[in-house]
Order: C-alpha cells, then sequence, then structure tokens
C-alpha cells in the first residue's frame, strides 16, 4: 500500500517534467512550485508585470489545493522564489492577499533564473487538519 497519493487537477498548469503537481503523505500536502503558466493555454502570464504573474501563481496554487480538498488557511509553508529581489514589495502584496490570517512560515530567494522566464515561483506544504 502506498504511503503517498498524487494530486492532480487541470485548475493548474499541467506538470513540464517528471513531477506531481502535488503529492500529499502522512497527512501533508507536498505542491511544487507554481510558475505564472495560464492553465488553460500553458503559457506565460506576463503583460500585468510581477504583480499579474504572482496573482497567476497564487491561483494556480489554490486550484492544487482545491483539488485536494484543502484551501490557503492549511497552509503552512511557503517558500518563494525571485529572478530579482527587487520585486519583493509587490509579489508581497498579491501574495499577503492570499493569506488573510494566520499566514504561513515563508522563506524567500532570488534566483539566477526561473522556467519560461518567469519572475515569481511559489511553492507550499499544507497540513490537512484531522
Amino acid at each position: 500500500m502506498s504511503m503517498k497519493k498524487v494530486i492532480s487537477t487541470k485548475d493548474a498548469p499541467a506538470a513540464i517534467g517528471p513531477y506531481s503537481q502535488a503529492v500529499e503523505a502522512g497527512g501533508f500536502v507536498f505542491l511544487s512550485g507554481q510558475i505564472p503558466l495560464d492553465p488553460a493555454t500553458g503559457q506565460l502570464v506576463s503583460s500585468g508585470g510581477v504583480r499579474e504573474e504572482t496573482r497567476r501563481v497564487m491561483e494556480n496554487l489554490h486550484g492544487v489545493l482545491r483539488a485536494a480538498g484543502l484551501d490557503f488557511s492549511d497552509v503552512v509553508k511557503t517558500t518563494v522564489y525571485l529572478a530579482d529581489l527587487g520585486d519583493f514589495a509587490a509579489v508581497n502584496e498579491v501574495y499577503g492577499a492570499y493569506f488573510k490570517e494566520t499566514p504561513p512560515a515563508r522563506a524567500t530567494v532570488q534566483v539566477a533564473a526561473l522556467p519560461k522566464g518567469a519572475r515569481v515561483e511559489i511553492d507550499a506544504v499544507a497540513l490537512r487538519r484531522q
């Protein structure tokens, strides 16, 4: 019997490599990093700048959380990857709107590059309430 369950949804972009959108194990749901790809087209959403990219990333995460029967209140940890830390304030503004109460623990790092030229990627860990 497998101790892990793969979670998949059309409400977020399909995996573009050998990974799952999310995996549940031991009461935790580990969400793969999301970049601002429109799930319907598979194209990068970038015309509205980093705020639009961040909204798309958060909506992609929301889709995966819903597929797991969870929401943002269940998220306990995120990691934010930025191509430019100069975007931190704008990303933080959009990100914060999704975590009104009890925001999760978080790390934010600047990286050399992100897939498809994205400016932001966010992954998350959620805990299923017993």
